[in-house]
């Protein structure tokens, strides 16, 4: 595929009326578009890195229909908007089977060489052109979270936006990638996660945030209060090796979770506590990679009588029951708590 990317400095009116699954009918790609408000710099804000992941893009709809004024916006600040994988949204997947994860390949990233690759450092590079007020991603997960802001720097500003969403907030550095961590070095910079695809409180939270984003005049620079937010750090991502088959239930398999593992989510794990059932012989159930890319399973989780239990207390995020999410990014992630670190953010 050779992506170019496409700009617009204005945004058919008719595009609000449209449904995820319909840009790449009228977009044909990745677009940006920069819309003119009374402040300056632009907010920078991105939809649709997953295609299935739809909250963004219904969230800025509800917003802009909000500044409606004569033929075109009457915005607070100007509004720089990416619209990312409208091909995958077409077909409500994350991406399609011959594109890479659009939020893996921002500079920065582990990996390079596609056209997805450079269409992304266009967009970094015309955003350093024109500066940003702040840097705002929007996705969903699949499955039971509280809705969360990620940070990928610890920054007074960062964290001031990401306290804006939410109690909840979650310092990350893996994986690579990733548009936030690409769009901290022009400014400060959050992902939210709005929960669960088709759930309209997700819709509305990211379309109050957003609506609040914009109007704005400045972010603080003082330290945010560590009794203001729950802040946890993710330490390793946990996946499923290719080689071994999972299942969620009572059905066969070398793995077999249980059918409400996403409950699991945003809870403290005591020692002990059972993950899965697995083959006796399995010597590593999971693949489990720390901040380093380092294999620290073990460091983790231990296969006793049958059952993958935790060997250490640990909160997981983002666990999800969907096989296909599993098998494209991860089963989950770990983390810690991280509030003693807020007094020495920078």
């Amino acid at each position: 595929m050779n992506e170019l990317l496409r700009e617009l400095d204005e945004m058919p009116l008719s595009l609000l009326e449209t449904a995820a699954d319909g840009l790449h009918a009228v977009l044909g790609g990745p677009t940006l578009f920069h819309l003119s408000g009374r402040r300056e710099p632009p907010l920078f804000v991105s939809v649709l890195m997953h295609g299935n992941e739809t909250a963004g893009w219904d969230a800025i709809r509800q917003v802009l229909r909000g500044f409606l004024s004569g033929v075109g916006f009457d915005l607070p600040r100007s509004l720089s908007l990416f619209v990312g994988n409208t091909a995958a949204a077409e077909q409500g997947l994350r991406h399609l089977p011959d594109q890479p994860d659009f939020n893996r390949i921002w500079p920065g990233s582990d990996t390079s060489g596609t056209p997805e690759h450079d269409l992304m450092r266009q967009v970094v590079d015309r955003m350093a052109g024109r500066e940003i007020f702040a840097s705002v991603d929007v996705h969903n997960n699949t499955g039971l979270n509280p809705h969360y802001a990620c940070v990928n720097v610890l920054e007074h500003q960062s964290l001031h936006l990401a306290a804006l969403f939410g109690r909840t907030v979650v310092y990350f550095v893996r994986p690579r990638g990733v548009v936030s961590m690409a769009m901290a070095a022009l400014g400060p910079s959050v992902t939210l996660e709005c929960g669960k695809v088709g759930q309209q409180h997700g819709v509305d939270h990211a379309a109050d945030y957003l609506h609040a984003c914009l109007q704005l005049a400045e972010i603080p620079r003082h330290p945010v209060p560590s009794h203001d937010v729950d802040l946890y750090h993710t330490v390793a991502i946990v996946r499923v090796p290719p080689e071994h088959g999972f299942t969620f239930g009572d059905d066969a398999a070398a793995v077999r979770f249980s059918r409400n593992l996403d409950a699991m989510n945003f809870r403290e794990l005591a020692v002990g506590t059972p993950i899965a059932e697995c083959d006796a012989l399995l010597e590593r159930p999971l693949d489990v990679r720390d901040e380093g890319d380092h294999q620290v399973a073990e460091r983790f989780f231990a296969v006793e009588d049958g059952q993958l239990v935790t060997r250490v207390p640990v909160m997981p995020s983002m666990l999800t029951c969907d096989p296909v999410i599993i098998r494209q990014d991860c089963l989950c992630y770990l983390m810690e708590r991280y509030n003693d670190h807020l007094a020495d953010a920078g």
